[in-house]
């Protein structure tokens, strides 16, 4: 709980935090919420209605086909988020396994995951991610496994080094010459202490996952047609740029403000958090 009221007061206290926050919530509740506050589908066509400027009946324009560009971006939000998670997911589960237990077991084992989350990390994101997708196929969920993979050196490095400090601590060794068994160990005296570092990378992973989903989508590589996707909708108003800017700007404002808040979120969590950071 003390922890959680720390984390409160510095979200509360910094205006950065407040601003992060209010961005995030609006994101995540537009993207939740999209089934219902969506004023058309996001896949109804108005031929007579298309490249329509802001207006009172369609409040963000309309794309080149007569779709809602509003309820088009709320469905795109929701799409982007839903990989997002995803990839955060698979790359905290695969990524603080493999850290956790390279660090807790060390040796030969320890050297050969670091080697190979090494070679990982030897490939800028977007190329390794381009390259998994082009074995696994484009589609929405193959996007979010790509992005894990690739973010799961990341998460490895990240709680390698604390676990490598905590299993030299009194309360582990001495669970061990309890007869504590090795998941015990893990999962009930290096985890929990491992739980704020894990939230800060998880919270600023969700912030560059969305713009690497993003850019694969418009790519051709990530979410495919006619399924709404923000980087999708980006690409296809390229063409319509001096007609109507509208499909590709609020569609780009809509990723920015999405991965603004989440590392604005990230940055604030991590000074609250971080007790080196007390007073800075």
């Amino acid at each position: 709980m003390s922890g959680a009221w720390t984390l409160a007061r510095g979200l509360l206290k910094n205006p950065l935090g407040a601003l992060g926050l209010g961005l995030t919530l609006f994101v995540v509740l537009g993207g939740l919420l999209a089934p219902l506050i969506a004023p058309y589908d996001p896949l109804g066509q108005d031929i007579l209605a298309r490249l329509s400027g802001p207006s009172p009946r369609h409040w963000l324009g309309t794309d080149q086909f007569g779709r809602d560009v509003l309820s088009r971006i709320l469905y795109g939000i929701r799409a982007s988020l839903s990989v997002a998670g995803l990839s955060v997911i698979i790359a905290l589960l695969i990524g603080g396994f493999l850290g956790v237990s390279a660090a807790y077991y060390g040796g030969l084992y320890d050297r050969l995951v670091m080697r190979v989350m090494d070679v990982f990390l030897a490939f800028p994101i977007i190329l390794l991610a381009i390259g998994i997708i082009a074995m696994l196929g484009p589609n929405q969920w193959n996007t979010a496994l790509a992005i894990g993979i690739v973010y799961t050196p990341i998460f490895a490095r990240l709680v390698r080094g604390p676990t490598l400090v905590l299993r030299e601590s009194e309360y582990v060794q001495a669970a061990q010459a309890l007869g504590a068994s090795t998941l015990r160990v893990m999962g009930r005296h290096l985890l929990p202490n491992l739980a704020s570092v894990i939230l800060v990378q998880s919270t600023l992973s969700l912030s560059t996952a969305i713009l690497v989903e993003a850019s694969l989508s418009f790519l051709g590589l990530g979410t495919q047609p006619p399924t709404p996707s923000l980087g999708l909708m980006l690409s296809e108003g390229r063409a319509y740029l001096t007609l109507s800017p509208w499909t590709s700007v609020f569609s780009g404002l809509a990723i920015l403000v999405a991965s603004l808040g989440f590392n604005l979120l990230g940055d604030v969590v991590r000074d609250a958090l971080d007790p080196r950071l007390k007073g800075h």
